[in-house]
Formats: structure tokens, C-alpha cells, sequence
């Protein structure tokens, strides 16, 4: 069974009726429905010399979807077929057309010579087969990918408990890298995990896709494609994974768990049945360890706008403003680095430390980065050769990689006591064989084509066969070129050129205003007429039929020679495939190192000190994506300190109550510091002039307002789930940013659930947190929880309007400016005029000593651990059960039963 049969094939629609392959159609129709049948669920590009043709159904999908004509050919049960094409040079165009709506393609191919079809018979059809299965997690093609993006094939694979403690396994494989990852987690962490990973493609079994619990979430991930239990079968999985390895035991591999292994497996068979047998070299799955990288949920990334904006665009995002790297494998590593900082310290020591050799020297930070400039993606073109779509200039992508990695070297060597990071890139980049760049430049031309059937990629000398072929099929072209000019001659027209296409092949062509000449007597008894255009007119002749063999004979030959070589080539290459990935990720390693430097010298960034501690000591932080904005813009930005880290007479980390007017830079404060907080842990300078960062496990962000119609969540739902996630997640060792909790309901209820959030951050939970508010009143409770201090965002009044001076500093707002913000954002003045006059009326209730009030009066949210919340009583029919359960008929004596039947009828209501 395929894997495609897993996928639910959408209902023709009702003007084309479904083809019946039992019913009598042309030879080539009845290829076609035989190899639609075993796909269903995909568009099949069905090969037909110059063009790949899609009918029926597929045809209106992709004429739709491609906004190409839509054709008709023949019929079928007595209705017309309809057919589009693409033709094959543009079709990775409309590939990526077609992956980007959301659909899948199967590539059918010819697989013989049209020339042994003939000789089978006239009715005879040239044999195809689907050669790939295109899906979003298994693309290779340059054309089709994202250069700076990882392309991810993620395999989900889930193991019930008794218990109800299920367990997730993930294995992750970007095909057009090599990498392959895999990992376990709970449940309930399934959602931050996929975020993380950020998958284009999701497989899982048909259970988990319809399940009641996971099945919504997975249906709201891009491209999720449901499979039979048999990929994703536990007792075979591995087996699977020995055999495509190529090893006799999972000792040859990393260790994973049975759950990690059922996920590896099914990716692996997934990718095995896509590629059709082709096999692209993976590295051997790496086991990431739970704990091991900050856990980040997918409203915090949304909120802090981590690779995208809350728009979707790169731009204005942090990686887009920290990203200086060269290469588009350093670029994909610092995204990774992003997705997931680690929280070990000494691991995020280890990247500082190259970071700064590079900070140091200026000198060599630039060599390095001309000399990454040139160097290839190496990973990506070895993946397309492995698969067997790659290029002459793949491998000359690997030559000069190579070549790159010895200049790298000699630089390298330069510096002065190396980092232990820049010891093991200089390591990696030696391992590639240098005899095989020697080989590559000597067989390689200086021109290369993009395609290999075009040939004329191998260089003049490197092989004389080839030579010799090349001749022949030269000289045969001179003879053509001489033909055309004695043809011009002899029948006097100026214009007579001889041409070539895939059709006709070789044929002599005029204009039509010469056509009835060479018909005519004498020349038509050498001119034999072949064909009538608009403009022109064309013909053949016994002559030049004859060379016309001579010359395809030779230049097939050379054609395959030159093809023959590059397989040579490639099997070269493959041979050496874990050590140009080795080099290919030291370049990537070495290009976010110098990037990063760049980074902290242009934009004046500090070295954090980041260790086990509980602290969170900033001064003079920044925010690196609205700084960089100031400054396209001629502005400074306000750098502000934050203090977080437990005072000598407490164990855990402070909470800020920040207050202040809209439009002060109460958000901006609350992002920079999370932000500094995630920078530091992928090792990278900061934007700061000190930073000491106690490693965080988990960092959560409540900022911003959307509601969800999807889901049918408002405004202050989506809020609500928010924080009930940090509430009941975040740690002592957790940074937790909160802005305006409470803001989207009546305001009392919103008061009491930000004071009573506060409360359980401060007594359950325990975090360092950031807590920002316009409600001022919460400020009171700074008296009754010791690790809890008031903040404010500094202004001034100037003639009725408010200066925004974006300084934080100790102490607390009275009043939030809203009128002057809402004036400034132009609302009418006789609004305004009103808004005033209320206002004046609601402040004289003196708000803010009935808070003070009611803090004094409130005990403290007692939360004995941050697990803990106190239970509702038991209500009078729970008690009466619970007294029945405790009795123990054969053990009691008739005394003691009835004094039991008492006590019960006694626990009844009254009445």
C-alpha cells in the first residue's frame, strides 16, 4: 500500500465524471488511469516529451491554481477530457506554485527511449513510472526552498498510558541538510515543541489526526498528512532504521528511547517512499535531551516576534535584525540557535568565547567573512546530488567549498590562542579530501550549465573519448553550415537557414513568400516539404537526413560520455558526504560566530555573564529591533536598567509592577529584557552596557491583544488562556512578562485578576517577572509582598500635553495620560473636552485609598507550592459517599453497623 492511499482524495467535481479504468480507453489513457489509481490524493505530472500534462480532475486543480489554460483532449466515456500542461525546463515554477496552495505532486517520467517503444510496435506506449512524490517536508530544489530556512519533514508518534500521562515522540529531517533530530516530550508541551520545530510537513498516524484531544491542533499546523499504523509501527521501527542506515544494530546509532525510535522510523520510511528508492544521506539521528533548551510557547514567540512579526514578515523581526551572517547555512543556524536557547551554561560559554576572539580581532572577523561570501551551500547541493537532481554546478559548489575551507584555515591559524569552538571548526573544515576538489577543477569547465543534459560541462582534455566524440559532433556541424550555404545558393535565397528543434530535428526553413518556390519545379525534387507556419515554411532534404543521423549519433554519444562522468563524479563526492557536512556546518558555525561579532561591535553590544543563578541584572538594556529602527531614523534610544535577581534577604527573584502612561515604553521595556534574556542564552552579546543573566528554563509573554474567531475565543479569552499557561507552568527559574492582564473585562473583574495573578506569581510560582498595569492600585500590594517593587515610566506635563521620556525608574504613576495619548491620536476636541470633565469627576471617588484599603484588609494569596490550589469543600452527597466507602461491613459487629446506619441518617439535610 502506498503512503498516498492515506491521504483522502478530494470528490470530482460533478461536470467531470470519475475516469473508469475498466472502460475502453487508448493504450496511453489507460497508462495514465493505472498510474493515477495507485495516487490518489496528488496531482500527477504525467511526462509527455517537452511537457508534463495533468488531466482530468488534476487538470482543473492546476489550471485553477497555476491560472493556465485549460485544454481538452480526446474523450472519455463519451465526454471531453480535460488537459493543461507545464512544460519540463519551467516546471519547478509551478511545483512551488502548487506546494505553496497545499497540494502534492507525483512526477511521472518516462522511463525507456520513445525509439524501443516503436520497436515494440506503432501502438506501443512508452513506458513511465513515478519516479518522486513532491511533498512540502521533502524538498531539495534551490528554486523550491527558502535559502535561508530550514525545510522540515516532522514525524509524530504518541504512546498512551494507563495513567493518562501520554507521551509524544518527534524525529525532524530537513532531506536538503542532512540533519535528523529527535526528541520526547509530554502532552501538554507538544505545542511549544512544534513551534520550536516549525515544521512544512507533519506525518502521523489516522488515530492521532482524528483524535479529540490533538487532532485540532494538528489541523491547524500548514501541510499535516495522516498515514496508516504501519508507517508508524513500533515492532518493526528498528529494523527500519538499520536497514536504511545500513547498520546491523541501533548500536550504530543514538540512543533513543522506543517512542523516539517508532517517530525516526517513520520519517525515514516516509522519506524512502517519497524519493521512490533514492535514498538521500542522512546523519544519524541526535537525540535532544529534555531540559536542554528554553522552553518557549507559541504566544511568546507570536508576542516577542522572534523570526516573523505578528504580520508574518521577516522583516522587523529579532532574527531579522541580529542576523548579519553571510552564508545561508549561517543564516539557518542562527534561526535554529533562536528557536531554541540553551540553559547550559557552560555550552553558551563555549559560543561567547568565539564570539569574542572575533570581537578582538577585527582584522580577521572580515577576512573570514570575504572569504564565507564565496563558500557554497554545501549541504544542500550534496543532498541534490544525492537524489539524483543536482548539477554540474553542485559539483563545483563542492570544489569551492573545499577550496574555501583552506583559505578559512589559513586565517584561522592566525589567531592567537582559538576558542575551543573555532578548534573544532578548524578540525571539521580539514576532513574533506583536497585530492577530490583537484579532481572536481580538473574535470570540471569554466562555464557550467545548470542542467546536466546540456551538457558541455566537462572540461577539454579531461577525458579523450569525450574529446573524440566532441569532434565528430563538430565537424558535423560545420558540414551543416556549409549545407546552408550552398542551399542558399543554389536556389538564390539570402534568407534560407537551416534549423533544429526536439520535433523535426534538423530541417531547412524560408519565409512563406519563398515556400512555393522551392515547391516548384526543379527544386522540389530536392526539397521535400515538411511543414507550414504563419511566417515560414519548412522542408528537408535525402542530404541532409543523412547528416542529421551523423551528427545525433555523435552528439548523443558525447552526451552520455559527459553524463557518465558526472555520475563518476557525484559517486566521488557521495563517498566523502559525512566530511563535506562536517565542513559545510563548520562554515555555518564559523559564519554566525563573525556575524554575531559584527553584531556586538557595530551596534555596541556587552558580553553577558550568564550562570546558574537566580539573578537578572541589566544596565543600560535596549531593545535591538525598535534601536535599530531609531537609528535608520536619527534617534537615540533610552536604555533603561532592570533589576530582577533575589535580594540578600530572599531566595527568589523579584517582580516589577511597572506603571505609567500609554505610549511611555512600558511594552518595549518588558520585550528588550526578554529579549536580552533569549540573545544571552544562544550566545550571543547583548544590547546593554552589563548583563548578568541567571539561566532561564522557560520564558512566557503576555503582550498585546487579539482574539481568536477561530476558535470562537475573544479578545479577553485568548488573554485568560494566556495566563492560565504561565500560571500554571512558570518556575522559580522562569522570566515571565506581563502586560496589561485584565484589561478586556469590567474593571473590577480585571483588577481582581491581575492583583490575584500577582499574588500567585509572587507566592506559587516564584519567578522573576515583569508585570505591567494601568491599574494603579495594585501598586499597594508592593507593601505586602517583600520580593514585589513599584516601577514607573517617567513623563512630564508641558502646557497640557505629555513628554514621553521612556526613562523606567522606582516609584509608581498616579494617573495613565490616557486623554493627552487619545488627543494626540487626534479624537475630536469636544471629546476630548468631555473625557476631561469625567475624568475629574471619577478621580474625586479617591480610588486609590480604597485600594490601600483593601490590601490592608485582604490576606495574602496563601498557594503553599505552585502545584497546589485549594480544593472546593465537598459538597453533603460527596461527604455521604465518602463516609459509606469507609465502611467495612464483615468487619463491623451488629452494634457497630447500627451505630454506622445513625451517623449516616444523621448526615442527612434537615427537611
Amino acid at each position: 500500500m502506498t503512503i498516498q492511499q492515506s491521504i483522502p482524495s478530494p470528490a470530482p467535481p460533478e461536470a467531470t465524471p470519475a475516469p473508469d479504468a475498466n472502460s475502453r480507453v487508448t493504450p496511453m489513457m489507460e497508462q495514465y488511469l493505472e498510474i493515477k489509481a495507485a495516487h490518489p490524493g496528488l496531482l500527477l505530472f504525467y511526462r509527455m516529451g517537452d511537457f508534463y500534462e495533468l488531466f482530468f480532475e488534476d487538470a482543473e486543480i492546476a489550471s485553477r491554481t497555476l491560472g493556465i489554460v485549460l485544454t481538452k483532449r480526446g474523450k472519455h466515456q463519451g465526454m471531453d477530457i480535460p488537459m493543461c500542461g507545464v512544460p519540463v525546463e519551467r516546471s519547478e515554477d509551478y511545483l512551488h506554485r502548487l506546494i505553496n496552495a497545499g497540494h502534492r505532486v507525483a512526477v511521472c517520467e518516462q522511463t525507456e527511449n520513445p525509439a524501443a517503444a516503436r520497436a515494440r510496435g506503432n501502438k506501443s506506449v512508452v513506458a513511465r513510472g513515478v519516479v518522486r512524490l513532491v511533498t512540502p517536508g521533502t524538498l531539495t530544489e534551490d528554486t523550491l526552498l527558502d535559502a535561508r530556512t530550514n525545510n522540515y519533514l516532522l514525524a509524530i508518534a504518541r504512546a498512551r498510558a494507563s495513567s493518562g500521562g501520554d507521551r509524544i515522540g518527534l524525529a525532524w529531517i530537513d532531506i536538503s541538510t542532512s540533519e535528523f533530530m529527535v526528541t520526547e516530550c509530554a502532552t501538554a508541551e507538544l505545542a511549544a515543541t512544534l513551534a520550536r520545530i516549525n515544521p512544512n510537513e507533519v506525518i502521523v498516524t489516522d488515530a492521532l489526526y482524528g483524535d479529540p484531544d490533538l487532532g485540532p491542533l494538528l489541523r491547524e499546523l500548514p501541510s499535516v498528512t495522516p498515514l496508516t499504523r504501519d508507517v508508524f509501527d513500533g515492532a518493526t521501527a528498528e529494523r527500519r532504521l538499520c536497514d536504511y542506515f545500513a547498520v546491523a544494530t541501533m548500536d550504530g546509532l543514538s540512543a533513543m528511547s522506543r517512542l523516539e525510535a517508532t517517530a525516526a522510523a517513520a520519517a525515514v520510511t516516509y522519506i524512502d517512499r517519497t524519493q521512490v528508492g533514492k535514498r538521500p544521506p542522512l546523519s544519524p539521528p541526535s537525540r535532544e535531551a529534555a531540559g536542554t533548551t528554553m522552553a518557549i510557547d507559541p504566544a511568546t514567540r507570536a508576542n516577542l516576534e522572534l523570526t516573523r512579526t505578528l504580520s508574518g514578515e521577516r522583516r522587523g523581526s529579532l532574527l531579522d535584525a541580529i542576523d548579519c551572517t553571510v552564508t545561508a547555512a549561517g543564516s539557518r543556524l542562527l534561526a535554529q540557535r533562536l528557536a531554541a536557547p540553551l540553559t547550559d551554561s557552560v555550552g553558551i560559554a563555549r559560543r561567547l568565547d568565539a564570539i569574542t576572539a572575533f570581537v578582538a580581532d577585527s582584522a580577521a572577523r572580515d577576512d573570514v567573512r570575504t572569504t564565507l561570501r564565496a563558500a557554497p551551500d554545501m549541504s544542500r547541493a550534496l543532498a541534490r546530488l544525492s537524489v539524483g537532481r543536482g548539477g554540474p554546478r553542485d559539483l563545483a559548489g563542492l570544489r569551492d567549498g573545499i577550496l574555501a575551507a583552506d583559505q578559512a584555515l589559513a586565517r584561522l591559524a592566525q589567531l592567537e590562542a582559538p576558542p575551543s569552538e573555532v578548534v573544532a571548526v578548524m578540525e571539521a573544515l580539514r576532513r574533506p579530501s583536497r585530492d577530490l576538489a583537484r579532481e572536481f577543477e580538473r574535470a570540471l569547465a569554466e562555464q557550467l550549465p545548470l542542467i546536466k543534459r546540456d551538457g558541455g560541462f566537462i572540461r577539454e582534455g579531461y577525458e579523450a573519448a569525450l574529446d573524440e566524440s566532441r569532434n565528430l559532433r563538430d565537424a558535423s556541424r560545420l558540414v551543416v553550415a556549409a549545407m546552408q550555404a550552398r542551399y542558399a545558393d543554389l536556389t538564390s535565397i539570402k534568407a534560407l537557414k537551416i534549423r533544429h528543434n526536439n520535433v523535426l530535428g534538423y530541417f531547412v526553413e524560408v519565409t512563406a513568400q519563398h515556400g512555393d518556390k522551392l515547391m516548384a519545379p526543379p527544386l522540389n525534387a530536392t526539397f521535400i516539404h515538411r511543414q507550414t507556419l504563419a511566417g515560414q515554411v519548412r522542408f528537408t532534404t535525402s542530404e541532409l537526413g543523412e547528416i542529421e543521423a551523423k551528427i545525433a549519433n555523435a552528439g548523443d554519444r558525447a552526451l552520455n560520455l559527459e553524463l557518465e562522468i558526472f555520475e563518476r563524479l557525484c559517486a566521488m563526492a557521495l563517498a566523502a558526504s559525512d566530511d563535506l557536512r562536517a565542513a559545510a556546518h563548520a562554515f555555518a558555525l564559523l559564519d554566525v560566530a563573525t556575524a554575531l561579532a559584527k553584531l556586538a561591535v557595530d551596534d555596541n553590544y556587552v558580553r553577558p555573564e550568564v550562570d546558574g543563578s537566580l539573578g537578572f541584572a541589566v544596565e543600560g538594556g535596549r531593545h535591538p529591533v525598535v534601536e535599530q529602527a531609531l537609528k535608520r531614523a536619527g534617534q537615540p534610544f533610552i536604555a533603561n536598567a532592570c533589576d530582577l535577581s533575589p535580594s540578600p534577604a530572599q531566595k527568589s527573584g523579584q517582580i516589577w509592577l511597572i506603571t505609567g502612561p500609554n505610549m511611555a515604553g512600558k511594552s518595549t521595556f518588558l520585550r528588550q529584557n526578554a529579549l536580552i534574556a533569549l540573545m544571552a542564552q544562544i550566545g550571543s552579546y547583548v544590547p546593554a552596557s552589563r548583563a548578568r543573566i541567571g539561566v532561564v528554563d522557560r520564558l512566557f509573554s503576555r503582550v498585546g491583544a487579539a482574539d481568536d474567531l477561530a476558535r470562537g475565543r475573544s479578545t479577553f479569552m485568548v488573554e485568560m488562556v494566556e495566563t492560565a499557561v504561565i500560571l500554571n507552568q512558570a518556575s522559580e527559574r522562569s522570566l515571565v512578562i506581563l502586560d496589561e492582564i485584565g484589561r478586556g473585562t469590567a474593571t473590577f473583574d480585571g483588577l481582581s485578576i491581575a492583583w490575584a495573578a500577582i499574588e500567585h506569581l509572587h507566592e506559587a510560582n516564584r519567578c522573576r517577572a515583569l508585570f505591567a498595569t494601568h491599574y494603579h492600585e495594585l501598586t499597594a500590594l508592593s507593601a505586602k509582598l517583600p520580593r514585589m517593587f513599584n516601577a514607573t515610566v517617567r513623563v512630564k506635563e508641558w502646557q497640557g500635553d505629555v513628554v514621553f521620556l521612556h526613562e523606567v525608574l522606582p516609584g509608581s504613576a498616579d494617573r495613565s495620560y490616557g486623554i493627552q495619548v487619545a488627543k494626540l491620536a487626534g479624537l475630536p476636541s469636544a471629546v476630548i473636552t468631555r473625557a476631561k470633565s469625567v475624568l475629574a469627576k471619577l478621580e474625586a471617588q479617591d480610588r486609590g485609598q480604597t485600594a490601600r484599603a483593601l490590601a490592608d484588609d485582604l490576606p495574602l494569596f496563601a498557594v503553599p507550592s505552585r502545584a497546589a490550589a485549594e480544593p472546593a469543600p465537598p459538597s453533603e452527597a460527596e461527604q455521604m459517599m465518602e463516609a459509606v466507602k469507609a465502611l467495612h461491613p464483615d468487619e463491623m459487629s451488629p452494634r457497630e453497623a447500627l451505630e454506622a446506619l445513625y451517623a449516616l441518617k444523621a448526615k442527612l439535610p434537615k427537611g
